[in-house]
């Protein structure tokens, strides 16, 4: 087989190879690699490696061409984070169901009379569910609780939901929301889109599993642009578990004595449920009252 250096005479050769160092221009690649490799797959772009300084051109091909496909990357995850925070926008700002805009506004009130129990959280839920109870409606404290599975990390959570018998839906309320999907060194695109889910959420469940799909598909698309892992407790299967899995609803102001913190009591005054509801006080465990 005839070798592509046939061609060329001695002094072509030598200057190839880097034997001509006499010449002012002359420049080492340091290259480590041999265009003898595939004697029959010599290409245009190896044939200018070897007359136009080599790795140099290689080198600042394949630079370009990474931070092209790294450019390429950011805008598609950008794009992608951006139609999440869309769609959670149109989800969040719906206004046509008129159930839900009377519940958010008595969820936020009874959020506001309870305030002082956000240290609590397992006492604030129970108070904000007595309270919309108070208030007429079908409320419950849901406790989801799944093992692990395929894959799945196992867990539990604990929420509000509303039956409307009416409506015959079930809305989801959750008093801290968007605290729960956050992430380490979230770009600005996923920062966005925390600052658009709501603290205080309330809606369907088919609004809950659309507002799940969209924000886990951008915190994976978040922490890959940073070189991370998406956590086990951040992964779709695992945040639906939390407010779409199968659940235990129970209307008991009080937890039980096993599952309570006896620990956790608020020290100051405590009356009886229909007072709160209507004076804006609070309501403590039996533990907080003997102080």
């Amino acid at each position: 087989m005839k070798r592509v250096t046939d061609p060329f005479d001695e002094n072509a050769k030598a200057r190839i190879v880097g034997g001509d160092m006499t010449r002012p221009d002359y420049v080492s690649s340091g290259s480590d690699h041999s265009v003898e490799a595939d004697d029959d797959d010599v290409t245009s772009s190896s044939l200018s490696a070897l007359f136009f300084g080599c790795d140099a051109v290689a080198a600042a091909a394949e630079d370009f061409n990474g931070k092209e496909a790294d450019a390429e990357f950011d805008r598609a995850m950008c794009d992608s984070i951006s139609e999440s925070v869309d769609l959670i926008g149109r989800i969040v700002d719906n206004e046509t169901d008129l159930f839900r805009n009377q519940l958010r506004v008595q969820v936020r009130r009874a959020a506001e009379i309870f305030a002082c129990l956000r240290s609590n959280k397992q006492m604030m839920r129970r108070n904000v569910m007595a309270y919309l109870r108070n208030c007429g409606y079908n409320a419950a404290v849901c406790k989801t609780n799944w093992p692990s599975s395929g894959g799945l990390s196992g867990g539990s959570y604990e929420f509000i939901d509303v039956e409307s018998s009416a409506m015959r839906m079930r809305y989801v309320v959750d008093l801290d929301f968007a605290a729960e999907f956050a992430i380490a060194r979230p770009t600005s695109s996923y920062e966005c889109l925390l600052r658009r889910l709501p603290r205080i959420y309330v809606g369907t469940a088919e609004e809950m599993r659309q507002i799940l799909r969209a924000a886990s598909s951008a915190a994976r698309c978040s922490l890959k642009s940073g070189g991370l892992i998406l956590p086990p407790w951040r992964k779709h299967r695992f945040i639906q578990c939390k407010w779409l899995g199968p659940y235990r609803r129970t209307t008991n102001l009080f937890p039980s004595p096993a599952a309570e913190n006896r620990g956790s009591g608020v020290k100051c005054r405590a009356v009886g449920f229909d007072a709160a509801a209507n004076g804006g006080c609070v309501v403590f465990p039996a533990a907080a009252r003997t102080r």
